[in-house]
């Protein structure tokens, strides 16, 4: 059943890239002029996505629904329906501005994730809208019926997003399983000049053993960062210099050359920071700085 669901989202392509791409025009339109606001709804005063919290509320909520359907409990049952719209609302809200940085295969999965909340909360307002209209019998039967297949359209589209994240990555750290290794090791700038020192002022790429750095000298002192973006795996040495901080150049996370503190999102993790030493024979070494 597996590889007939996995065939079934891919087969959405066709589909969700045209519209996933034009929504992200839009969306990163929206969002990147208010980076503060779209920190807040990514987590990254939280340390996790925002929108992955926020998504079990409205799915325990709306299931509390169709409990009280069952037993009856209508009064209450309405109440849980609006509380659970609302909740929908506020983690489709934070999904938007993680959505507004999202990429390539990930973002027509998410493209086809959001589309069925969308289809689900429309469907929920028209049960919502039956529930309020007074009627009995036939009408409230109808609503409950209503709900019942929004769960379901909701289920779904919680699938197609567990599928963005555990089988793509999308808003997973990509340092969760990078070792914390304190051992110095020979550092090999991908540049140098004349006297052998790295280049002065701008990110210059490294290799130190099978990881890359992003390294940047600052007049006697070589800080340095992880190459791979936290965020989405953007080389950082390709990004730019900006308050102390080293930018992204895909999505403009900022991080902070001495340590690796993520100061901007999208990214909501910190960034892998090493420290570099010049070693007796003129080379230079480096290992990971201590979290």
């Amino acid at each position: 059943m597996d590889r007939w669901l996995a065939r079934l989202i891919v087969a959405q392509g066709r589909w969700a890239k045209p519209f996933g791409d034009f929504n992200h025009r839009w969306l990163h339109a929206l969002f990147r002029p208010i980076p503060a606001i779209r920190d807040l709804l990514n987590g990254r005063w939280l340390g996790h996505p925002l929108h992955g919290v926020l998504t079990d509320a409205p799915i325990g909520i709306l299931f509390l629904v169709i409990v009280l359907d069952v037993l009856d409990l209508r009064t209450a049952a309405d109440v849980t329906l609006i509380v659970g719209i609302l909740t929908m609302l506020a983690a489709a809200v934070a999904g938007a501005a993680d959505y507004a940085d999202t990429d390539g295969t990930a973002r027509e999965r998410a493209t086809v994730h959001s589309t069925l909340m969308v289809v689900a909360l429309l469907v929920y307002v028209a049960s919502l809208a039956i529930r309020g209209g007074g009627g009995e019998g036939a009408d409230r039967a109808l609503a409950v019926w209503t709900s019942l297949v929004a769960f379901l359209v909701l289920a779904a589209g919680a699938y197609v997003g567990g599928d963005v994240v555990y089988a793509l990555g999308n808003m997973v750290s990509r340092h969760a399983f990078r070792g914390a290794g304190t051992k110095w090791i020979a550092l090999e700038p991908a540049e140098v000049d004349e006297t052998g020192n790295i280049p002065e002022g701008r990110p210059v790429k490294g290799k130190l053993g099978i990881n890359t750095l992003a390294l940047v000298r600052q007049g006697e002192i070589v800080l340095a960062l992880h190459d791979t973006c936290a965020h989405a795996g953007g080389p950082l040495s390709e990004g730019t210099i900006e308050d102390g901080c080293l930018v992204c150049p895909w999505h403009l996370s900022k991080y902070r050359l001495t340590d690796g503190r993520a100061r901007r999102g999208p990214t909501v993790y910190d960034q892998p920071a090493y420290e570099v030493r010049r070693t007796d024979s003129g080379g230079w070494e480096a290992r990971r700085r201590a979290s």
